[in-house]
């Protein structure tokens, strides 16, 4: 059976930062250094499990505090450090996360975010107003069927090269006509502001 953001009873959410061309990544690494776009991804996730490819891994080496922290490989013996949990595919980290969690987010690479996209209920993208000439991108997103909210806009300052914006897209949930009288949307996962900080 197939599986899309209805199925899946754990509250999905990615979050990561893309140049204007698209940009997300050059030679294994986030390619800006923008104390305030980090101290926003850590108030999001904070708390809840974070879920990663080996490369996005392999950009800081450690496990990020406060969160559970799961690393997808098809190596079985891949190295991780201590707090780090290693999984072998997306269902098997879904799995490991909802026992500790009751949200994960999928942080990247590339090829983890797209997958993780047709089941994620919010998505945290931020914008950084430059071009970068790197080597992993992701392609444009189509937002229709999500509510857009922008939570941060930061402008290029002393310790800020580039200045960045912080969006957040929540999907709007299906609604049933059973679900219409009673007010109440089909599969509703609120997910507060409040919470994500």
């Amino acid at each position: 059976m197939g599986h899309d953001y209805q199925e899946c009873p754990l509250s999905l959410s990615i979050i990561y930062a893309r140049s204007q061309n698209h940009c997300i990544g050059k030679q294994g690494r986030v390619p800006w250094q923008l104390p305030a776009e980090y101290a926003s991804f850590d108030a999001i996730t904070r708390g809840h499990a974070i879920i990663m490819g080996r490369r996005s891994y392999e950009d800081h080496h450690c496990a990020l505090p406060e969160r559970l922290n799961i690393v997808i490989s098809r190596q079985p013996d891949y190295p991780v450090v201590d707090g780090v949990m290693l999984a072998d595919s997306l269902e098997t980290a879904l799995a490991h996360a909802q026992q500790q969690s009751r949200r994960a987010f999928v942080i990247g690479g590339a090829d983890l975010i797209l997958a993780s996209m047709p089941r994620a209920m919010a998505v945290f993208e931020t914008v950084v107003d430059t071009h970068i000439d790197g080597d992993t991108f992701l392609p444009p997103q189509d937002f229709a069927q999500f509510n857009h909210q922008t939570l941060l806009q930061h402008l290029p300052d002393a310790i800020h090269e580039y200045g960045f914006t912080v969006n957040c897209y929540r999907r709007v949930p299906r609604v049933s006509p059973y679900q219409k009288r009673q007010g109440r949307p089909l599969d509703w996962h609120p997910i507060e502001h409040g919470s994500e900080s």
